[in-house]
């Protein structure tokens, strides 16, 4: 739950206050969990819903509007990875923009899929859907450029 935290809002402090108020939620609220989910994933639910109002209330998440940009495709070509550690690629998401960093550790390191991204960052789902496209395109730019 950390690690969710921290990757959301990049500050270890931050991350700390966000789990402790996550917990606090989660036990002042349990009567309303009602079971449909693992409890994790709903404390997880929680302390993602906990570190995007933190972000967004820091003024650190830029929004545009899928209106106001143009929608280009990317075609994927195959790149070899494997000699990338896991640490190198969670430290290159964290030079992605916040909104890109967000939605790509929503997606690749949580496993949300589009429609609950959209949800959860409230935005639609093909604004989540090109947002994680960019954000994955501008991480291969990255880690290419090294």
């Amino acid at each position: 739950m950390f690690n969710t935290a921290y990757r959301i809002v990049n500050d270890r402090f931050e991350a700390e206050d966000i789990m402790q108020e996550s917990f606090l939620a989660a036990f002042t609220k349990i009567d309303s969990f009602i079971g449909d989910v693992t409890f994790g994933s709903w404390l997880k639910r929680i302390v993602i819903n906990k570190s995007l109002t933190a972000l967004k209330k820091n003024n650190k998440m830029d929004v545009v509007s899928l209106e106001k940009v143009t929608v280009k495709e990317v075609e994927d070509t195959f790149e070899d990875y494997s000699q990338i550690s896991a640490s190198e690629i969670l430290n290159k998401i964290t030079q992605l923009k916040s909104n890109y960093k967000v939605a790509i550790t929503l997606h690749l390191i949580e496993g949300f899929d589009h429609e609950e991204i959209a949800q959860i960052m409230d935005i639609s789902n093909e604004n989540s859907r090109t947002m994680i496209s960019r954000a994955k395109q501008k991480l291969r730019q990255l880690i290419n450029d090294k």
